[in-house]
């Protein structure tokens, strides 16, 4: 791994380009940015932000999919002390439109294939903000123009990425994160004994997972913090993964369950010489033991389970590859040990620590931690107390070698193709369905995707309701990741004395013989 050269991520590339100026730092679609020519756009960029009045802790979004732009964007705030907000290409014009305007953004630059969800986000918007297009030329005229422009003093503890994560009652919050909390994971003295987390010079990543996700963002990151090459794939694409797998020699990968095993169900992925792969790292949702079989199996290389969140800059648990193996073990139902300098509790509801073994709410402290959500300090509080521990809502509990069980999640939250979805929110956008008199939204397996979003609707007497016709209301209003792939439609739900719908019993069914649970 690469040594500290830096307390900053403006240092880092700044060290970088002094001392690998040459060397490999993104291929993306056949263009290779060397460390040098990484600096000097992302320094120009800088200015750019600068002469536009964007600076230290000023908000801009990078609207689309994901490319060499985006790195160099998170460079740019870096150096000039604003912070780079990325928006998912996937998500509804209504839903960009929001996180756009709760960041206060007065820049939005587009990346590939986004023009058509910004032309639908501008008209939502008004005159504001400025829209800048990568593939039209306008981002690159608007970065070349500037002048020398002399970079303000940037803090450790400095804003640079603010990554929105779906609420469970509402519109998304942002999740600020700062240097500090993007270089702790990768520079913290104990982390030198994990060799999963070491950077070499002729190391190759490659970075398919979504940059809106701080799986993607910080997944290109380390990389590039450690010096290394990092392949960008617009989206995840197995037939191009196979491709990049071969042609770029890849050491490195990053992916969901339901990624892994669309890559393995390519024709072309049993071919593939894996011999240069030494490390794929997976998480974000349960695993089934036979997929992992397979990965191991197929793979040939060291397996990393990851657990974490946006508010604690990704992994804080990990399962390393000791600890997997192709004829499974009890481990790998677990989500590993904490990281190096990762604490983790277990509470009871009054916050009380759980007796050893026992089953509570997952608390978390580390410097990977959010300092908080933009904007919302209320929720920062009931999140994160005054001693620094953060609540995941997630529940498990730590068995006798310290190893991390997730047991059930607190939030009710589903995780369908490694995205976040929230059944608060499917369920508030078929509520407007003038047929539809309840509905409860639960995950239930998917062998493609993990989860998949079912909706269980209550008719209203009299009307005439289709499964058809619940998800194409529920399309209009939401992104199509968040809606349901099936509805089925009961005479009343299950709820307790306090009228909240009780989801465990309704998920009962469709996992009693699943062999990974997804309550």
């Amino acid at each position: 791994m690469a040594e500290t050269v830096g307390e900053t991520l403006w240092d880092v590339l700044a060290a970088h380009r002094a001392n690998r100026a040459d060397a490999t730092a993104i291929v993306f679609e056949g263009a290779r940015t060397d460390y040098a020519t990484l600096y000097d756009r992302a320094r120009s960029a800088a200015r750019a932000l600068a002469a536009s009045g964007i600076g230290t802790g000023d908000r801009f979004i990078y609207l689309g999919k994901n490319s060499d732009t985006y790195f160099e964007l998170l460079f740019a705030a870096a150096m000039a002390g604003a912070v780079l907000t990325p928006v998912g290409w996937r998500l509804a014009a209504a839903e960009a439109a929001f996180i756009i305007d709760d960041a206060e953004a007065r820049l939005v630059v587009v990346g590939p294939e986004g023009n058509v969800q910004a032309a639908a986000v501008r008209a939502l918007l008004g005159g504001d903000p400025l829209f800048l297009g990568v593939e039209d030329g306008s981002y690159a005229a608007w970065r070349d123009q500037a002048g020398d422009v002399a970079p303000p003093a940037v803090s450790p503890d400095n804003v640079v990425l603010q990554l929105y994560t779906s609420g469970t009652t509402g519109h998304p919050k942002g999740v600020t994160l700062t240097h500090r909390n993007l270089l702790a994971g990768k520079y913290l003295p104990p982390l030198a004994s994990l060799t999963w987390n070491h950077w070499h010079p002729d190391d190759v990543a490659l970075n398919a997972m979504p940059v809106a996700h701080v799986g993607g963002s910080n997944w290109g990151l380390s990389a590039l913090v450690g010096g290394a090459t990092v392949v960008i794939l617009r989206e995840f694409d197995p037939a191009a993964m196979v491709r990049a797998i071969t042609a770029e020699t890849v050491t490195k990968m990053f992916l969901v369950p339901a990624a892994l095993r669309l890559l393995l169900a390519h024709p072309a992925a049993r071919t593939v010489d894996y011999s240069r792969l030494r490390y794929v790292l997976y998480g974000a949702s349960p695993i089934p033991l036979d997929l992992l079989r397979d990965c191991v199996e197929t793979f040939g290389c060291g397996m990393v389970q990851q657990y974490g969140m946006t508010e604690t800059t990704g992994t804080v648990v990990y399962l390393p590859p000791d600890d997997h193996a192709a004829e499974g073990n009890v481990r790998m139902r677990s989500a590993g040990l904490p990281l190096p300098g990762v604490e983790v509790r277990i509470v009871d509801a009054q916050g009380v620590d759980a007796d050893p073994g026992g089953t509570g709410e997952i608390l978390v402290r580390s410097a990977l931690t959010t300092p908080g959500y933009w904007k919302r300090d209320a929720d920062t509080r009931a999140a994160i107390d005054a001693d620094g521990w953060l609540r995941t809502g997630d529940a498990g509990y730590v068995d006798a070698d310290g190893y991390l069980f997730i047991h059930d999640r607190v939030k009710d939250m589903i995780i369908t193709g490694g995205e976040n979805v929230y059944p608060a929110e499917v369920e508030s956008a078929i509520y407007g369905h003038p047929a539809v008199a309840d509905v409860a939204v639960i995950g239930v397996p998917d062998e493609r995707w993990g989860e998949a979003v079912k909706a269980i609707v209550v008719a209203r007497p009299g009307h005439d309701v289709s499964p058809d016709l619940v998800m194409a209301h529920a399309r209009a209003r939401i992104a199509a990741f968040k809606c349901p792939k099936s509805v089925d439609f009961v005479e009343q739900l299950p709820r307790n004395a306090a009228g909240k719908i009780l989801r465990r019993e309704l998920r009962e069914p469709y996992w009693r013989s699943a062999e990974r649970r997804g309550s």
